[in-house]
C-alpha cells in the first residue's frame, strides 16, 4: 500500500513544482515590471540594462563551461572552446554596447539610411548558426550537457516586460510593444516549468520543451517584424503618432541588438540537443 501511495503522490508532487515554478516566474515579471513603473526614472539610466545584461552574459558562459566540463575533452580542449565562443561573444556584446551609447542604432529625422538594427540582430544569428550547429564539439557538449539547461536559463526573458512599461509611457507603439512583451515574459515564465518537465525524461516533456521554443522564436519574428514597421524609418507604417521612438535608443536597444540574437542561438541549439535525444529514444 505504501508504494502505491508513493507511486501516486510523485505526480502530485510534480505537478505542484512545476504550479509553484510558473508561479514564480509571474511573480518575477510583475515584480520587474511593477519596479519600472514605480520608478519610471531607473529604466532610462541604464543601471538595470547594465546589471541584467552582465548577469545574462556571465550566466551564459559559466553554462558553457559547465558544458564543457561534463564531456569527455581534455583540459586544453575545454579551454580552447571556451575561449573561442566566449572571445567573440563578449566583443560582440562590447561593440553593440559601444554602438549603442553613441546613437549608432537611433533613426535620425531626414536621413535616409539602411536599417542597422536588423544587421546587428541577424549577422550574430547567421555566424553563429554556421559554427554551432555544424560543430562536432559542440555536438558533443550539447550531449553531455543538461538538457534543461538551455531552457531554464532563459527565464531572463522576463525582462523583456520592459517594453510594456515603454508602451505604458507612451514611447513605444503598442502594436509592437504588446506583442513584444506579452511574448517575452510568457517566454521566460514558462521556462523554468518546461525545464522541470523536460527534465523527467519523457517524451511529454521533450514535446512541451519543443512547443517552448518554437513559440520563443515566433515571439522573435513577430516583435521583430513589427518593431521594423513601428519605428521610425523608411519601413515604417505604424507608430506614426509617436515621434521618437525608445527602440533604437539606448539602453532599450541592447535587448533586440544583443538578447534577441543570443536568445535564438540558445533556442536553436536546445532544439538541436532535444533532436538528438529524440533520435537516441526512438
Amino acid at each position: 500500500m505504501s508504494t502505491t501511495l508513493s507511486a501516486g503522490s510523485a505526480p502530485q508532487e510534480s505537478q505542484a513544482a512545476t504550479v509553484g515554478l510558473l508561479l514564480l516566474g509571474a511573480m518575477l515579471a510583475a515584480l520587474w515590471i511593477g519596479i519600472n513603473l514605480l520608478f519610471p526614472g531607473l529604466a532610462p539610466t541604464g543601471i538595470p540594462s547594465a546589471v541584467t545584461r552582465l548577469a545574462i552574459h556571465a550566466a551564459i558562459l559559466a553554462g558553457l563551461w559547465l558544458g564543457l566540463s561534463r564531456t569527455d575533452f581534455s583540459m586544453s580542449k575545454r579551454i580552447t572552446i571556451w575561449l573561442a565562443i566566449t572571445i567573440p561573444f563578449t566583443l560582440w556584446l562590447a561593440v553593440v554596447w559601444a554602438m549603442a551609447v553613441n546613437g549608432a542604432f537611433q533613426p535620425i529625422p531626414g536621413v535616409v539610411r539602411p536599417p542597422r538594427l536588423p544587421i546587428a540582430i541577424f549577422a550574430p544569428v547567421i555566424i553563429g548558426l554556421l559554427f554551432l550547429l555544424r560543430s562536432k564539439s559542440i555536438a558533443a557538449f550539447l550531449d553531455a550537457t543538461p538538457a534543461p539547461w538551455l531552457i531554464a536559463l532563459q527565464v531572463y526573458r522576463i525582462f523583456g516586460g520592459i517594453f510594456l512599461v515603454n508602451w505604458m509611457h507612451g514611447t513605444v507603439a503598442g502594436v509592437f510593444a504588446v506583442p513584444a512583451g506579452i511574448g517575452d515574459a510568457l517566454t521566460g515564465i514558462m521556462a523554468l516549468p518546461v525545464a522541470l518537465l523536460l527534465a523527467s525524461g519523457t517524451a511529454r516533456g521533450r514535446s512541451a520543451a519543443m512547443a517552448w521554443n518554437i513559440f520563443g522564436l515566433l515571439d522573435f519574428a513577430v516583435a521583430i517584424t513589427l518593431g521594423t514597421l513601428s519605428s521610425p524609418g523608411p519601413f515604417q507604417i505604424f507608430g506614426l503618432d509617436i515621434p521618437a521612438s525608445l527602440a533604437g535608443t539606448y539602453p532599450t536597444v541592447l535587448i533586440p541588438a544583443f538578447a534577441v540574437p543570443s536568445s535564438i542561438l540558445l533556442h536553436a541549439l536546445s532544439i538541436r540537443q532535444l533532436r538528438r535525444i529524440g533520435r537516441r529514444a526512438e
